[in-house]
């Protein structure tokens, strides 16, 4: 199944948090930080604005950091996934 996001939405593959801690310690899921790392998986076309199409400033592939609680959570075929708009994204991750 592809997922193909509408206008300015992006959808995101978050990183995925560990169950223990580097001591070894059992950390259960409700205690679990939600992620603010991920790379994203697809981009809509953009938003309309007077007229004129604006095109995102990411792309499939950035890694990004994004809004602690952005998002809407969905599921398909097993694989955790969040929609977002462009707004949420807080910043692209660029390797030196």
């Amino acid at each position: 199944m592809k997922l193909v996001p509408l206008f300015d939405r992006i959808v995101v593959k978050p990183d995925v948090m560990p169950d223990r801690t580097k001591a070894g310690l059992y950390i259960p899921q409700i205690a679990k930080e939600q992620p603010t790392t991920g790379e994203i998986i697809a981009v809509g076309e953009g938003k309309t604005e007077n007229g004129a199409l604006i095109k995102p400033k990411v792309s499939v592939g950035n890694r990004i950091y994004f809004m602690k609680y952005g998002g809407s959570e969905i599921n398909v075929e097993g694989e955790e996934y969040l929609i977002m708009k462009e707004g949420d994204i807080l910043a692209i991750v660029e390797e030196e």
